[in-house]
């Protein structure tokens, strides 16, 4: 990773405005109608935020609620994808994450987790970088962690309605495993280390998002990828191609509520603009 920016968007890979400050027509929601598919609806998420920021608004309860079918980026409900998640996540053989960060940045990431967790890098030697930025961002939080995904989780079992996945836990882990342990670890550390440590670039993440401006979400999240196309391509825009026949497929037969990363929706290359492309009729729901 080039730069502590970088690495923050990666782990959130997704997004305080008073409501004056939201644009009227500004949504997190979207309908998508026409060409051949039952009525559907897309919400993009911030994967993991403080309970204080966690909002979910009537409109998204009332198109959850009225879908018979919720697709997110992983069927994290799958119990095969749990257990491939946490195997995925692990370094192979007989490695360990140790050996590929200096003794300043090991020192740097135990006394964090010693800290905040109260447990040290000896218990998290053989995970994956990606996997320690993950509990990076979970020990900010610590008990005042809310997800948007864990709630429709919730919502989807009281009301017995099916889960499934975008994409596989192989997939998403293997968009980082060609980026070496090193490169991760020094971009962890630059953003425990900076001035403002994780909180400053994780609040200001925050602060777009509770614009409801996707276009806004979409610009910010390529100044946190460093301005680094290649990357932001792999992370954001490809996939967001490869989920738009998968939308047709789902939504068929069903009225499918989607759940992904806000940043994948604004952009000539955000879902919703390929939607359009496709030939569906996609208009933010406002209220």
């Amino acid at each position: 990773m080039k730069t502590l920016n970088t690495f923050l968007a990666l782990v959130v890979i997704c997004f305080i405005t008073t409501p004056s400050a939201i644009a009227q027509d500004n949504s997190l929601l979207y309908k998508i109608e026409g060409n051949g598919i039952k009525t559907s609806h897309i919400f993009g998420t911030f994967h993991m935020l403080s309970k204080e920021d966690f909002e979910l608004k009537d409109k998204v309860k009332r198109t959850f609620d009225a879908s018979n079918l919720i697709v997110m980026e992983l069927d994290m409900t799958d119990p095969k994808a749990q257990r491939e998640m946490m195997g995925l996540s692990m370094i192979p053989g007989d490695d360990v994450l140790q050996n590929h960060m200096t003794e300043e940045e090991y020192k740097i990431l135990d006394n964090y987790f010693t800290s905040k967790m109260g447990i040290g890098m000896a218990q998290l030697n053989k995970m994956k970088p990606l996997a320690i930025s993950s509990m990076v961002l979970m020990a900010h939080l610590g008990k005042n962690m809310a997800s948007y995904e864990y709630a429709f989780i919730d919502m989807a079992k009281e009301s017995s309605k099916q889960i499934k996945g975008l994409e596989t836990a192989g997939f998403q882990i293997g968009l980082f495993d060609d980026q070496p342990y090193q490169d991760q670890i020094e971009a962890i550390v630059t953003m425990l280390t900076t001035e403002g440590g994780m909180g400053a670039g994780f609040d200001e993440l925050i602060k777009v998002y509770k614009t409801e401006d996707i276009e806004a979400l979409y610009a910010t999240s390529g100044e946190f990828f460093g301005y680094d196309k290649d990357l932001q391509s792999k992370l954001l825009d490809d996939r967001n191609q490869n989920w738009i026949p998968q939308i047709g497929e789902f939504s068929k037969d069903n009225e499918v509520f989607y759940a992904v990363g806000a940043a994948h929706l604004g952009g000539e290359q955000g879902v919703i603009n390929l939607l359009k492309e496709a030939g569906y009729c996609v208009t933010p729901v406002l209220d």
